[in-house]
């Protein structure tokens, strides 16, 4: 609305969807065995944290969003869902336990090229620190596509030499799974062997207005093969955390044969333990469920519940041309039950440890920047 013409607004990426914390929903038991169990054992798992506020199913939920970064033809949006605790519409006091990310692009809708849109002028605190942290993630995404590695053009920069590093460290730990793999630690295994893939056609219901295949329903496909690939894997239903760092790279057209393939990256098989800080649910609970604040809270507080990393990628398939192009690359992490026994992944080539390396270096970057985030999720100023 606040950019002249008619511009056709594009989603670039999918920067993050994270549960903060998980909604303390008390859901009544069930009178059946049969399927209804496995709703069951979900809700159980959904609130260990914190299971005391038995009407929070009767509460509404409040989705808004707003506009924290602009760029010449760029802007990102975060979304927020609370849960409402009172009638008042405007209550800002609820209880936010997801958010997210969004990057779209303005295009010229004759010319398909970038449009100009409107400066974003941040005028709270809030609002700057909001507006900052777009710029760098923006920043970062330019920058890897930059230095992205293509054949014949090797990187060496910084960030490239820590990769190499990191990895060739954790190719020293797996080689003896790799050589010696009767005498290598049991609780351990090969990236390799955690693979799953399925493959479907891409069908005409699920078009966008432009015609082209919806990122949503890739980002759905691809999820449910996380989460299949992370209930193998662990023995155990996972519950979703977070879904980070979604790039649409290539279009995906009606008829294209979709190859989805995923792996477990690594895993964090004593989950983390984030005592020294006050949670979110702690807070809620000594607050009846709402309102509120507390110290800074890190993105994950689960001891004893093991963490795992999935990726995902979408490639486009041509069969008769003997030629395959990535569209998606997607991340997902899970945690599975407390105390449930996990393995640690590790790679078994150098394409597979860098690959480790690099999301384990940009998940410690991201928690070091997230650090100081408030129970509204506002940063707080350092």
């Amino acid at each position: 609305a606040h950019v002249e013409g008619n511009p056709v607004i594009v989603t670039a990426g999918v920067d993050r969807i994270r549960l903060r914390q998980h909604p303390t929903f008390t859901i009544p038991a069930p009178t059946t065995t049969d399927l209804s169990s496995t709703t069951a054992t979900t809700t159980a798992a959904s609130s260990d944290t914190n299971d005391t506020n038995g009407d929070d199913k009767n509460r509404d939920m409040v989705l808004s969003g707003k506009v924290t970064w602009v760029g010449k033809s760029s802007m990102e949006i975060r979304m927020q869902l609370k849960t409402q605790c009172n009638e008042n519409k405007d209550d800002q006091d609820g209880e936010e336990w997801l958010e997210a990310y969004f990057t779209f692009v303005t295009l010229d809708p004759v010319t398909k090229k970038p449009m100009a849109v409107p400066p974003l002028i941040p005028q709270t605190e809030e609002e700057r620190l909001y507006f900052e942290r777009g710029a760098r993630r923006a920043q970062q995404k330019k920058t890897a596509r930059q230095h992205q590695l293509r054949v014949g053009q090797p990187v060496l920069t910084d960030e490239a030499l820590r990769v190499d590093q990191l990895a060739a460290s954790l190719l020293e730990q797996a080689g003896p799974l790799i050589k010696l793999p009767s005498l290598a630690d049991p609780h351990s295994i090969l990236m390799g062997h955690t693979r799953l893939q399925n493959a479907q056609m891409a069908q005409p219901q699920v078009r966008n207005l432009h015609g082209r295949i919806f990122g949503g329903f890739l980002m759905r496909r691809a999820y449910e093969l996380a989460f299949a690939n992370a209930y193998m894997f662990g023995g155990a239903k996972p519950l979703f955390l977070e879904i980070d760092d979604i790039s649409f790279t290539a279009p995906v057209d009606v008829g294209d044969l979709l190859v989805f393939t995923s792996r477990v990256l690594y895993t964090k098989p004593n989950g983390v333990n984030n005592s020294s800080n006050t949670t979110t649910a702690d807070t809620n609970d000594q607050n009846g469920g709402c309102g509120g604040s507390s110290d800074s809270v890190e993105p994950y507080h689960h001891p004893n519940q093991p963490l795992i990393m999935v990726e995902v990628e979408v490639w486009v398939t041509e069969p008769e041309s003997l030629k395959a192009k990535l569209s998606n690359t997607l991340h997902f992490t899970f945690c599975l039950p407390l105390n449930t026994p996990c393995r640690t992944v590790l790679p078994g080539n150098i394409e597979e440890a860098r690959r480790m390396a690099e999301r384990m270096m940009l998940i410690k970057d991201d928690d070091e920047d997230d650090h100081g985030t408030s129970n509204d999720g506002a940063p707080q100023k350092q």
